[in-house]
């Protein structure tokens, strides 16, 4: 044992102590970032305190309870356990929890993605349990292939570490198929049936330039893929789920594994907790933890830690639960949308460190599936309120924005008072990662404070909610079963405004907007802005038809007033410059002719005449003089809020960039803006100049996307279509009539105030 050993171990039980006793703070985390200051190879010393070994969880959504429920199963059987329950999943996390807790049997660990590949090699774990990979937090993380690199890269540094993985998540299989270490597979051998949203993570196949194909899919990306120009493919499931049945009583199902086929049980009622289920089960079968005593875990799981949580609060049910990126979110909209009852739904979001600064993915979820509920009553919470309730209007929802759960109990109060919602309507509380503590906690003292003779709480509305979402629901019959495709809430009607009608009804050729390869080019919730453009036509009675181009598709460029381009990982983005690089002649017409573009961040890159795709320079399109290269001596990318002057709006214009390559401009050609807040870059680290104006053609590396809080830019864009669809038609320009805008430019101001 060395000093440096001994000097961390002390400095980590002195830190706890202060914190737990003098701070009054919980000690999940410092403690071992102290520790390991001191003896950075501290984790190999401590993987001894786990006598037969150690397992850790990762994967985007559902770590910290599958965690702990694997943590209850191994206790149910007798195992003594060393865990860090509280969620704290970092190197720090892992460290503090091996410090402060007694030597064990077995360690059972969440760990971050991207922080397995600097535990896994030290602790050397028996088992690594990967749930899902779904995009997230992507100024900190980055695409998602760069988390598969890292965790495979964790693997095959501890080559005796047997990965358990999901099967059903192509992004996993790809790990599984690249790795050394023995693997395990699991998934759910049938259609769950779910209606689909727009979100899918895994548009194209793994190991070619085909596009993946699904027998069936059940949320996401995972299900039963395929595709048909190579061999890539869901693999034989090791541990395969059958005859699911989700009701209010939770979710039960046959897994069949190696031994044979076991019928288990959660008492948790959603699609999601099927996956934990098989996964859980999976796991512990490979470390030999007896069915009996994993199903006594599963019955008695009650984490309390406000993922699923249940509360009867003043005569209502309340559900509280984590979301924090847009599959999370989904799923939690398809239990509040199948309570046909009246409800009170609070979204929180926040954008610290730990939740992402980028927001720019509450466009890809589908609020519209909540739009024209009756008694439906929401409010927008956290420190990116006025992003969210801007969101919500887009979907047809109208959002007060409240400063916390309190907040909206207290205007709940209000609305029962004035006879808008019954006294017993159910309430849902969504929030994403350090938006969840503190209504979480606020919850909690609701719940002390309420009279000792208030009925137990029950989750019979909850509970049926979410056996709902297992099958189509009555109010969208147009969605079927097995392999539904996304419904796109960009397509759907908006809320019967008096507008909306006029513009079905007007005998005016509609505005065409061509959406290039959203199917490909949608990484930043870019798409958004197409909803945007659509709605602001819409809500004046102007008609539009949005042509969404897929891969594979033409498009007749004389026929469109307004393109529209995004961004998209690396090699989808590759995939589509190819296509766009087929079209360069209609579309340099197009551009010549005054057709108004907007392009975003990588779809901004390929209008010069040279891109970087990952470090490799490649041919762009040439419709506008400027060129991007590769960083120089900076391999940092450029991100950061940022707030811009430009020529296209009175009001500062905010935006969020996350690039790598540097964009040039040629002369002739303009800037989008110039960057005059303290943070952001822009093009590149010279010049502050951010985007690229060429006739009606805009471009800019500003997403989240760039339209929600510059309406004016967005008015500017429809000026431009609606002079073309005049002189593509005959018809006179429509004028664009005033709109409120007073959301949009609320969080237009906070942004600013906060970037001033």
């Amino acid at each position: 044992m060395s000093l440096r050993f001994s000097l961390a171990k002390a400095a980590g039980a002195v830190s706890t102590w202060g914190l737990r006793h003098v701070a009054r703070r919980p000690a999940a985390n410092l403690p071992g970032k102290i520790a390991l200051a001191i003896d950075p190879s501290l984790l190999d010393e401590l993987r001894g305190k786990c006598a037969q070994g150690s397992v850790i969880t990762v994967g985007t959504n559902g770590k910290t309870s599958t965690n702990n429920l694997l943590a209850d199963a191994f206790e149910a059987a007798g195992c003594t356990i060393i865990c860090n329950r509280t969620g704290a999943n970092l190197a720090a996390g892992i460290t503090s929890a091996l410090l402060q807790q007694p030597a064990a049997q077995w360690g059972v660990f969440e760990c971050d993605e991207l922080w397995l590949a600097h535990v896994l090699p030290r602790l050397r774990s028996n088992y690594v349990l990967l749930l899902n990979l779904f995009r997230d937090q992507l100024d900190r993380c980055g695409e998602i292939d760069r988390i598969q690199t890292s965790i495979a890269g964790a693997l095959a540094a501890s080559p005796d570490t047997v990965l358990v993985y999901n099967a059903d998540d192509p992004l996993c299989a790809r790990i599984a198929d690249e790795v050394p270490n023995r693997t395990v597979a699991y998934g759910l051998d049938e259609s769950m049936g779910l209606a689909q949203n727009t979100v899918t993570d895994a548009q194209m196949c793994q190991k070619c330039d085909g596009m993946v194909r699904y027998h069936y899919r059940q949320y996401g990306q995972l299900g039963d893929y395929f595709c048909d120009q190579c061999d890539f493919a869901r693999p034989t499931l090791d541990f395969a789920g059958r005859d699911i049945a989700i009701g209010p009583a939770g979710v039960t199902m046959e897994v069949c594994g190696p031994a044979g086929c076991e019928s288990v049980h959660t008492p948790q009622p959603t699609p999601y907790a099927a996956y934990n289920l098989v996964a859980s089960y999976a796991l512990c079968r490979e470390a030999g933890i007896p069915t009996a005593d994993f199903q006594r875990a599963q019955d008695a799981f009650n984490p309390r830690n406000g993922r699923l949580q249940r509360y009867r609060l003043g005569g209502r049910d309340v559900l509280l639960n984590l979301a924090k990126n847009p599959t999370g979110f989904n799923q939690n909209l398809k239990i509040v949308e199948a309570d046909q009852g009246p409800k009170m739904v609070a979204f929180f979001i926040n954008d610290q460190v730990a939740d992402g600064h980028d927001i720019s993915w509450i466009w890809d979820i589908d609020f519209e599936e909540l739009a024209g509920q009756p008694g439906t009553v929401v409010f927008a919470g956290g420190s990116r309120a006025h992003d969210l309730a801007v969101r919500l209007k887009y979907a047809g929802i109208e959002a007060a924005v409240i400063e916390n759960i309190e907040d909206a109990f207290s205007r709940l109060g209000a609305l029962v008072a004035a006879g808008t919602l019954p006294a017993d309507a159910a309430v849902y509380a969504i929030a994403n990662y350090t938006a969840l503590p503190q209504v979480h906690a606020a919850l909690n003292a609701m719940e002390a404070a309420e009279p000792a003779v208030a009925p137990a709480p029950t989750p019979a509305p909850i509970a049926e909610a979410a056996g709902a979402s297992a099958a189509p629901t009555s109010c969208h019959p147009e969605r079927s079963a097995e392999g539904a495709e996304p419904k796109d809430p960009a397509t759907s009607e908006p809320s019967a405004t008096p507008a909306s009608l006029a513009s079905e009804e007007s005998p005016e050729p509609p505005v065409i907007i061509a959406h290039m390869l959203p199917d490909l080019l949608n990484l930043y919730g870019d798409g958004g802005n197409v909803r945007i453009l659509e709605q602001r036509l819409r809500w004046r009675g102007i008609p539009v038809e949005v042509r969404r181009i897929q891969h594979g598709e033409a498009v007749d460029f004389s026929q469109v007033d307004l393109v529209f381009m995004g961004g998209g990982p690396d090699r989808e983005q590759k995939l589509a410059s190819e296509q766009l690089l087929a079209m360069r002649d209609e579309l340099a017409v197009y551009v010549e002719g005054d057709g108004p573009l907007l392009a975003i961040c990588g779809g901004y890159q390929i209008l010069g005449r040279q891109w970087l795709w990952g470090d490799e320079l490649v041919p762009g399109l040439g419709l506008i003089d400027m060129e991007t290269r590769r960083p120089g001596t900076s391999a940092d990318r450029l991100i950061d809020n940022m707030v811009l002057e430009s020529p296209l709006a009175a009001h500062p214009v905010v935006g969020y960039e996350n690039h790598a390559g540097r964009t040039y401009l040629g002369e002739g050609v303009e800037g989008f803006g110039r960057v005059v807040s303290s943070c952001g870059h822009g093009n590149n680290d010279d010049d502050r100049v951010e985007g690229a104006r060429y006739k009606n053609v805009v471009g800019t590396y500003s997403h989240g996307p760039l339209l929600s809080k510059n309406p004016e830019v967005a008015d500017w864009l429809l000026a431009r279509a609606l002079e073309r669809r005049a002189g593509r038609t005959g018809t006179p320009a429509a004028d664009l009539a005033p709109l409120d805008d007073g959301a949009e430019l609320a969080a237009n101001a906070s942004m600013v105030k906060r970037l001033s």
